[in-house]
């Protein structure tokens, strides 16, 4: 009785293994396109966001120049000027904007805008979920890369399928790439360091074995 019961514990973990062996090879076979090396976009505008700082300064009228936060609906209160938009534009047009609500109260003002904090609007910042050390959202960066993510968030976990992460490219109507994170930060395969875009989040996985 003991032999065979032995013996149906053995062919039963036999098929266990061999399922589990079948669904790696699935995985393999269906398993997403790599991610292209290149991605940054050489017109790129930083856009301001909730959160961020900016240095407004208006030509020779100081009393008009200052630091200001953008708040949590996106807009931004200054001297003369209350509740104007500034999520989702670039410095330059916040600035003609400035200068537009301005010229009710003086005449001719030139306004610089200088962004001095940066969180970027949610649409544009990177997120990292799943066997990072420290999952977090960043803000994104001009010709930022795979292992700048991975620096900001302190590696993954000894849990985590490195090369089994996923990058979701929300700027390509969610396509999904495959990023060899284990082979970048543990080999040194910088031939694996891609570039990020705006938006894009990173899925790092946990390993079955």
């Amino acid at each position: 009785m003991f032999v065979s019961l032995y013996e149906r514990l053995r062919v039963a973990f036999r098929w266990i293994v061999i399922g589990a062996l079948g669904l790696a090879a699935f995985g393999c076979a269906t398993s997403n396109p790599p991610a292209p090396f290149a991605a940054a976009s050489p017109d790129y505008n930083y856009i301001v966001g909730p959160g961020d700082t900016v240095n407004i300064v208006v030509w020779r009228n100081p009393e008009l120049s200052m630091s200001v936060p953008v708040r949590p609906d996106g807009k931004i209160t200054a001297p003369l000027v209350e509740d104007l938009v500034a999520m989702g534009k670039d410095s330059t047009t916040l600035a003609r904007d400035m200068e537009e609500a301005l010229s009710k109260f003086i005449r001719d003002p030139v306004v610089t805008v200088i962004v001095t904090a940066f969180v970027g609007p949610y649409s544009e910042q990177i997120r990292v979920v799943g066997e990072a050390a420290k999952p977090q959202t960043l803000p994104y960066k001009q010709k930022m890369t795979l292992l700048d993510v991975m620096i900001a968030v302190g590696g993954i976990t000894e849990f985590a399928d490195g090369n089994g992460t996923t990058l979701l490219r929300t700027t390509e109507d969610n396509k999904q790439f495959n990023v060899r994170v284990g082979d970048l930060i543990k080999r040194g395969d910088v031939s694996a360091n891609v570039e990020m875009k705006p938006g894009d989040v990173l899925i790092i996985p946990q390993s079955w074995f």
